[in-house]
């Protein structure tokens, strides 16, 4: 009987508190201790307690089941906060928290439930522990918790590296101090969205980038379209490894991963364990041990396998570097210095000799701190036996004489092109200099045939240009960018001008810019910036506008808003509104501006609005009503969401920049202006939250204090720019509609929805690689794309 009930006390016992071990997934009570591990249902990953080498130190890991190479850990939650002994223990408790408790410190919460539901974690056949909801009928599918979220030193095939722009999680992985130590060390390993391509910093300083990601048809499988960055090569690898680059680019994340394509039939028993690991030394190594970065190949003077540029001492240059040799210094020659420094790595070691001109060597220390070698003419001696050194060698004499030979030959090979590409181009220009003459007359033609159909455009002599401008003086430049410079000018019968002079980078054809500049001559309005003529000489292409002396309406927004009462900024409001309805409308075609934004929209002497600069704006027929294009052009911040992501254009997408625009009069912020990293991306953001909290008047410049008497001209302007703002363009109200809700203070406006937050951060991504060149000048503005 005794013997029966002991039996039933040990089995609920064990069911009550049980240890895991071999298993992959840990339930309510149960415990992992440091005798115990997880194993991944492939038995590729085990996760338990883990321990460096020569300490006493506990660590939560993840590693390599099969750990031939010494591979090491390839994840540790606690590398900052290690357990001093071996008494850790991992269990989901009864308050749903996933923790770790030890008998001689505070407990280390990984996740806790808070809805209180029953949860799983399971270590899965990628390597990422995750934590579940449990349900009756298993674990959900929702991650609530994941180790790939908290990347150590390693990057596993399907882990993310990047960032998260809802939860503003960077994911980057970053070295151990030393070979024994997980601590956060020297070296990390990040994304770079704008450009996209791998970096690895050292204390902050760009030491290695792998190169823009590009596209890349691989040899063997012509069929397998892949990514490859420039400065990460496949040859690396034995395995026939081919790794498959991803990045995903959204509004809600931007991040780089990988994934393996493996070659069967040449490596039909390839294991298909991978994990990139960036060592305390700055190399990031495979599991095979193989080097894929190299940054102890990065001096700052060399950009050879994707090293960068920094400042050098003066007393280093390209002909030195470090090598590990085994010997010593001969000490009639030199001496040492010993720095015991704890929190010196070996990287330290290597910085602070080669930025002190005396050092010529140094020697990591075995526990911690560096040996430096000094002295200018110290000799090295070799020997077997000897301390391994890393010593400061130059390039030997007969290899500088052969590189030198080389710079000779390449020299005079690039004189010679240099010769044939120059006379080529002088015979071109020849040729082409009798094409613009051919042009020009037809030119001549077709202007005396216009002013008989009533066109009031004029052809202004280049000598009339030349006097007007004080010959294009610095004094009377206006400003500049990609479509070219900008001067004021003022003609000997008085009236000032604006004298745009177009970039001889131009495609544009002679008799394309002059029917162009024929339309918009034809283009009449109030609130539109006037044409008065053009100038052709040679090959450059000039166009003359009405001269604005108030500047442009970024001048006063965003330097002097003082100057603009709300009276003065309604009325620019409802006069840009003017101008793009009777683009969209009222004229012969319709124009899509496509650059609508407050440097393009100038103010005559009693500040009335201007819309200027229709360099590039489109011309539809009246029953076109949208087009797409896989060139974007215009600038971030203004550009409607279907136009920056997909190329699609129509009214509506002026009708976005007017929104953008309306709110930047209301608030006197720019639209990109906003840089704090927990806040609003930009000012469309910010204007929606105050909206949603039901507070939209405090997005009101502070210098309209005394406006409080147009309260509900304020709003109904806010809630105007809202509703042009529209995720979909089908939303939007038309240019006629927004005329009539600004004007008709008793019509009733529909309630807005979340606008889309476009922005430089979010779009250039998705956009082709160009770079806009903006600026605002005293009587015109203009944006331009140039390729870069």
């Amino acid at each position: 009987m005794l013997s029966i009930t002991i039996t039933i006390f040990l089995v609920i016992f064990y069911h009550s508190v049980s240890i895991v071990s071999s298993v992959d997934t840990l339930k309510q009570g149960d415990t992992l201790n440091s005798s115990a591990d997880l194993v991944s249902a492939n038995r590729v990953f085990t996760l338990g307690f883990y321990s460096p080498q020569n300490t006493n130190r506990s660590y939560l890991g993840i590693w390599f089941t099969d750990n031939t190479y010494g591979y090491g850990p390839i994840w540790l939650c606690n590398r900052d906060k290690p357990i001093t002994d071996n008494s850790g223990v991992l269990t989901i408790s009864s308050t749903m928290k996933l923790i770790i408790n030890s008998s001689g410190g505070d407990p280390i919460d990984l996740y806790a439930n808070e809805n209180g539901m029953n949860i799983t974690a399971t270590l899965l056949n990628s390597g990422n522990f995750v934590v579940k909801e449990m349900s009756i009928n298993g674990p959900g599918d929702k991650v609530l918790w994941q180790s790939f979220d908290y990347p150590t030193d390693t990057l596993l095939p399907g882990m993310k590296i990047g960032v998260n722009h809802r939860t503003r999680r960077n994911w980057s992985i970053t070295s151990w101090l030393s070979e024994n130590n997980p601590v956060a060390g020297d070296f990390m390993l990040e994304w770079d969205p704008s450009r996209h391509r791998l970096i690895i910093r050292r204390r902050g300083v760009v030491y290695w980038t792998s190169g823009d990601l590009k596209d890349y048809i691989n040899e063997g499988r012509p069929d397998l379209k892949l990514k490859k960055f420039e400065n990460i090569g496949y040859e690396y690898n034995p395995y026939n490894f081919v790794y498959n680059f991803v990045n995903v680019t959204n509004d809600d994340e931007d991040y780089m991963s990988y994934f393996l394509e493996i070659d069967p039939d040449r490596t039909p028993d390839l294991r298909k364990n991978s994990g990139w690991k960036l060592n305390y030394d700055g190399y990031v190594y495979d599991i095979d041990n193989r080097i894929i970065v190299d940054v102890k190949r990065c001096y700052g003077y060399n950009t050879e396998v994707g090293c960068e540029l920094w400042e050098q001492p003066k007393c280093r240059n390209h002909k030195e570097t470090f090598v590990l040799k085994s010997g010593h210094f001969r000490p009639t020659d030199s001496y040492f210095i010993y720095d015991n420094k704890s929190s010196l790595t070996e990287s330290d070691c290597r910085s602070n000799c080669w930025n002190d001109c005396e050092c010529v060597g140094y020697k990591a220390g075995s526990k911690s701190g560096c040996v430096y070698w000094k002295g200018k003419d110290s000799q090295f001696v070799q020997s077997l036996d000897g301390v391994k050194i890393y010593v400061l060698i130059s390039e030997p004499a007969n290899k500088r004489k052969k590189k030198k030979k080389i710079w000779i030959v390449m020299a005079v090979v690039i004189t010679v092109v240099l010769l044939l590409l120059g006379c080529s181009w002088l015979i071109m220009r020849k040729i082409k200099q009798g094409k613009w003459k051919e042009e020009l007359d037809k030119l001549m033609t077709l202007e005396d045939n216009d002013r008989g159909n009533g066109h009031d455009l004029r052809l202004f002599t280049y000598s009339s240009i030349l006097a007007a401008t004080n010959s294009f003086s610095s004094e009377n430049k206006l400003g500049g960018g990609g479509f070219g410079p900008v001067y004021k000018g003022k003609m000997v019968e008085g009236p000032e001008i604006a004298v745009k002079v177009l970039s001889r980078r131009s495609d544009q054809g002679l008799l394309e810019f002059k029917t162009e500049l024929i339309l918009i001559s034809n283009i009449q309005h109030v609130n539109l910036v006037k044409l008065l003529g053009f100038c052709i000489h040679g090959d450059e292409k000039i166009i003359v506008y009405d001269y604005m002396p108030n500047k442009s309406l970024d001048f006063y927004l965003f330097a002097k808003k003082e100057l603009l009462n709300w009276d003065t900024r309604f009325n620019i409001i409802e006069g840009i509104a003017q101008g793009l309805l009777y683009l969209h409308k009222y004229s012969r075609l319709r124009i899509i501006h496509r650059d609508l934004k407050a440097g393009n929209i100038l103010l005559d002497d009693n500040m009335n609005p201007k819309i200027s600069d229709f360099g590039l704006a489109k011309i539809f027929e009246q029953n076109v009503i949208e087009a797409n294009t896989n060139r974007r052009v215009g600038t971030y911040g203004y550009m409607a969401p279907e136009y920056a992501m997909q190329g699609i254009y129509s009214i509506k997408s002026d009708v976005y920049s007017f929104g953008v625009l309306v709110l930047e009069i209301v608030s006197g912020q720019k639209n990109n202006s906003f840089h704090n990293e927990e806040g609003p991306l930009n000012l469309v953001e910010y204007a929606w939250e105050l909206w949603s909290k039901d507070a939209a008047l405090e997005l009101v410049d502070p210098t309209l204090k005394s406006s409080r008497s147009h309260i509900d001209q304020l709003q109904r302007c806010i809630h105007v720019g809202l509703l042009c703002l529209e995720n979909r363009a089908t939303d939007r109200p038309t240019t006629e509609d927004v005329l009539s809700m600004l004007k008709n203070e008793t019509m009733m406006l529909p309630m807005p929805k979340c606008p889309a937050f476009v922005s430089g951060s979010s779009v250039v991504y998705e956009l082709e690689n160009v770079k806009s060149e903006k600026f605002s000048v005293n009587g015109l503005s203009m944006s331009a794309v140039d390729g870069r």
